[in-house]
C-alpha cells in the first residue's frame, strides 16, 4: 500500500519556493550538505529510501533534470520508474490525473513531474495522495533548480543576506528565474535582473527586484551572475534581432568581467548556448561554478526526497552513514 501523505517539515509536496519560509529553505540546504559526500564514495548508495517507489513523470523532454533526480533516487535506494509522454498513454489522450492515478494504483510513493503547463504540479498534488515534486511547470517554477543554485551560492559566498545576485537573460520564459528570485529574496539577498525588455515579464517590478538595462551595469553591481539560456524553442519571431546581436549587447564575456570591481561568480542552469548568452572562456573560467551546480543538484534532490519521505533533518548524517557498513 502506498504511503499516506507525509507530515515532514516541508509538508506533503514541493511545488515552488514562493511558499517556503526561510527556515524551510535553510532546512533543505542544510540537509543536502551531508548527502554531498555520498557522491564522492566508491559505492554511491545508502539504504535511506529502500522499499519506496518514485515515478519520474516527464511531459516535457529533459535530460539533466531527469538524470539528476534518477541519480538522487537510486543513491537513496528507492525504486525508480521513468515515464515520458511520448510512447505512453499520454500520447493517446490520457490526462495528467488519469496517468498519475493509474500509477498510484500500483502503490507508488512519490511523483516527480515536469509539465509544459504552469500550475500542473499543484493540480496533480491536490488530486493524488503521493508526494509530488515539481521538476518544472511551464514558466512558473523549478524549485529544485532554484535550491541547487542557492546552495552553490552559499557554498562560495556564505550567508546570502545582503549579497547581490543578478539573473541575466531570458527571464520571461524562465521558471528557474522565478524560483531563484523567490528563494534568494526570502534569504535576504539583493536580487536584480538584466536582459532585453522583450525578455522580461511585464510585472517584473512587482517581484521586488532591481532591473538593469545594460549588462555592464549588472556586472559592476553583482557578486554573482546567474546566466539564463535563451529559450529559443519557446520564442516566436521578434524577441531579439539575432543571436549575434544578443551576444554583442547582453553576452557575458571575459572582456566585460575584466572591468568588474570584484570577482564575479558565474552560474548557469544549463544547457548553455555558448557564444550567445555566455562565452566559452567564461563558462570554463576560474570563477565559473557551473559544474558545482550539477553536483549540488543531486544532493539537493536527495535532501528533498528524504525530507518529503518523513526523514528527520537531524538524522540526515546518520542516514548518510547508514551505507558505510
Amino acid at each position: 500500500m502506498n504511503a499516506p501523505p507525509s507530515v515532514a517539515p516541508l509538508g506533503k509536496d514541493l511545488l515552488g519556493l514562493a511558499s517556503l519560509s526561510g527556515d524551510q529553505i535553510r532546512l533543505i540546504l542544510d540537509t543536502a550538505e551531508p548527502f554531498k559526500e555520498i557522491s564522492e564514495r566508491a559505492i554511491k548508495k545508502v539504504p535511506t529510501l529502500r522499499g519506496m517507489t518514485v515515478v519520474n513523470l516527464f511531459f516535457e523532454p529533459s535530460t539533466r533534470t531527469r538524470i539528476s533526480f534518477e541519480f538522487a533516487e537510486k543513491r537513496l535506494s528507492a525504486d525508480t520508474v521513468n515515464v515520458a509522454s511520448s510512447g505512453s498513454s499520454v500520447s493517446k489522450g490520457e490526462t495528467l490525473v488519469d496517468t498519475a492515478r493509474n500509477l498510484e494504483a500500483m502503490r507508488i510513493d512519490m511523483v516527480v513531474v515536469r509539465h509544459e503547463a504552469s500550475g500542473a504540479a499543484r493540480f496533480l498534488a491536490e488530486r493524488i495522495e503521493s508526494n509530488v515534486i515539481n521538476a518544472g511547470d511551464g514558466t512558473h517554477e523549478h524549485p529544485t533548480q532554484g535550491l541547487l543554485d542557492i546552495l552553490t551560492l552559499r557554498d562560495r559566498l556564505g550567508d546570502l543576506r545582503g549579497r547581490r545576485i543578478c539573473i541575466c537573460g531570458d527571464v520571461l520564459h524562465s521558471r528557474v528565474a522565478r524560483s531563484n528570485i523567490f528563494g534568494l529574496k526570502t534569504l535576504g539577498a539583493d536580487v536584480a535582473v538584466c536582459g532585453p525588455r522583450s525578455l522580461l515579464p511585464n510585472a517584473i517590478d512587482e517581484l521586488g527586484v532591481t532591473v538593469f538595462q545594460r549588462i555592464e551595469a549588472a556586472i559592476e553591481w553583482a557578486d554573482a551572475l546567474n546566466v539564463l539560456r535563451l529559450q529559443l524553442e519557446r520564442m516566436n519571431a521578434g524577441f531579439i534581432p539575432s543571436l549575434r546581436e544578443y551576444n554583442r549587447v547582453f553576452g557575458v564575456t571575459s572582456r566585460r568581467l575584466a572591468a568588474a570591481p570584484r570577482d564575479v561568480l558565474i552560474l548557469h542552469p544549463g544547457p548553455m548556448n555558448r557564444g550567445v548568452e555566455i562565452d566559452s572562456d567564461v563558462a570554463d573560467g576560474e570563477h565559473s561554478v557551473i559544474l558545482n551546480q550539477v553536483t549540488n543538484g543531486v544532493a539537493i534532490r536527495m535532501a528533498v526526497l528524504y525530507l518529503l519521505a518523513g526523514g528527520r533533518p537531524e538524522l540526515a548524517g546518520a542516514a548518510r552513514r547508514g551505507g558505510e557498513a
